[in-house]
């Protein structure tokens, strides 16, 4: 991995190697330097663009070194946030620790939420179909010819009395077993 076929390799690519090297690093992969390249060449880019924009704002031929200065620092300054100083952070800890903590009103164990806003309450309904008159065995012709004509009327008031196909929804509650 490291250290294959350096003879042949651009210069920017062993400058790379030997900082890996010199901070300690042995194994890696061969695309770790390609992208190291990747970023130090468009680091650069942006950096020089940005010393050029500075040196024709202040009517200059040509880019110099305080251009260039200033461009580092407003790079650094608005990509890389710096982490508060140690003294201020202490400041915040020291006025957010005045505050002590609530006491805690939950018994021993681990507190939970109210059990209606848990997904352990039941929460499920079954759809129990209507019988429909679709679902009653057929009558035959020789059914039809033993039967009353008045029961057979009777029948059909009843099946056009029931209402649509509206399937019926129940929920049970889940109990406890006994152990």
């Amino acid at each position: 991995m490291a250290g294959e076929g350096e003879e042949d390799m651009p210069r920017d690519a062993k400058i790379v190697k030997s900082l890996l090297k010199s901070m300690g690093v042995e194994d890696y992969e061969p695309r770790v330097v390609h992208q190291f390249l990747e970023i130090w060449y468009r680091y650069v880019v942006e950096v020089l663009t940005d010393a050029q924009v500075y040196s024709e704002h202040a009517t200059k031929s040509a880019i110099d070194c305080d251009d260039v200065k200033l461009a580092i620092q407003s790079k650094v300054s608005f990509s890389y946030s710096q982490p508060p100083p140690r003294e201020v952070l202490l400041e915040l800890a020291a006025s957010r620790n005045k505050i002590p903590l609530p006491k805690s009103i939950a018994g021993p164990g681990i507190p939970l939420p109210p059990e209606q806003d848990t997904l352990l309450s039941p929460n499920y309904q079954l759809v129990i179909p209507k019988k429909s008159a679709s679902t009653e065995p057929e009558e035959t012709e020789d059914d039809e010819e033993m039967m009353d004509p008045a029961q057979s009327s009777s029948q059909e008031q009843q099946t056009s009395e029931l209402p649509s196909q509206t399937p019926q929804r129940v929920s049970f509650p889940l109990s406890r077993r006994p152990k």
